[in-house]
């Protein structure tokens, strides 16, 4: 940590952290309860409950394919919602059903009619994977991008920390709204390399929150808790750059009202894990201090 940015903070001890900490959650709540009051919230649910609602196995076969997918529709549908898919995009294939009408014989020789379930393979695209059309409004976020110059000491922190751990930091360029992910296959956090130095430090806490929370453990698991999962981690980067000094609710709250689905019960109930979380990831950057160098 550079010393302009220990100078920027003043010492707390830990239970001043954690009392700040809690309160910061608790914000998290009365945020979005504000937010859900908003025409810029009933947009986005107008938004949201327009999309197909997939299986467990088509989930999963799309997460495989994209593990940052989000809204995920095919290429008429995101016409329909002002939206055009990127030419060059590559589909992401699931499972589509339908059925056929067929005639067949009975035991008795009769001829009687059967419907026979069919599984045609379907192309849809990721929201990541389209572009809004001229002239359309755009309800498909809550969260907006932090401009901030400043990343609070955080980023040479945590990539120093995962790196330890045996991860490697990858920044590139990522298409459409995706700020960064976690291959656990690859052992490998991919940052956009086109952020903020502040919305940077923000993802890179959010990442680790999913590794230390255990959410890139278990692909199956992800795909049926995502929301949770996704709530939990951006509660996280939320209390934790609280912690080090900056504000993310211009993303954040949207971001996970959206995931949560305007849930404040279920926000509350992470609250545990995510406060546990959150001075795991603060103690990296931010150690306690020590007695003996605050004697000398």
């Amino acid at each position: 940590m550079s010393t302009s940015t220990k100078a920027r903070r003043t010492s707390k001890s830990i239970e001043e952290k954690k009392a700040q900490a809690q309160a910061l959650h608790d914000s998290i709540s009365e945020q979005i309860e504000q937010l859900r009051s908003s025409e810029r919230w009933r947009a986005f649910l107008d938004f949201a409950q327009s999309f197909h609602t997939y299986s467990l196995n088509n989930l999963l076969l799309i997460l495989s394919q994209k593990a940052d997918a989000s809204h995920v529709a095919g290429f008429r549908k995101w016409q329909a919602l002002g939206r055009q898919v990127r030419k060059g995009e590559t589909g992401i294939r699931i499972f589509g059903y339908s059925t056929k009408k067929i005639t067949d014989e009975d035991e008795n020789g009769d001829e009687v009619e059967k419907r026979v379930a069919r599984f045609p393979v379907l192309s849809v695209f990721d929201i990541s994977q389209t572009d809004l059309i001229e002239g359309a409004e755009d309800p498909s976020s809550l969260a907006q991008q932090l401009t901030g110059a400043d990343d609070f000491g955080v980023i040479d922190a945590l990539s120093a920390h995962l790196v330890a751990q045996g991860w490697t930091i990858e920044r590139r360029p990522l298409p459409g709204t995706q700020n960064g992910y976690t291959d656990p296959e690859v052992v490998a956090v991919v940052l956009d390399s086109d952020l903020s130095p502040e919305h940077t430090a923000k993802t890179l806490i959010h990442e680790t929150a999913h590794i230390l929370l255990g959410h890139t453990d278990d692909l199956t698991e992800y795909a049926q808790h995502r929301g949770l999962m996704e709530t939990e981690a951006e509660s996280v980067a939320y209390v934790v750059a609280g912690l080090a000094g900056f504000d993310t609710s211009a993303y954040s709250i949207g971001y996970i009202a959206g995931w949560a689905q305007g849930d404040t019960d279920l926000i509350k109930s992470t609250a545990a894990r995510v406060l546990h979380t959150a001075h795991e990831i603060a103690e990296i950057f931010d150690p306690a201090d020590d007695p003996a160098e605050d004697a000398a």
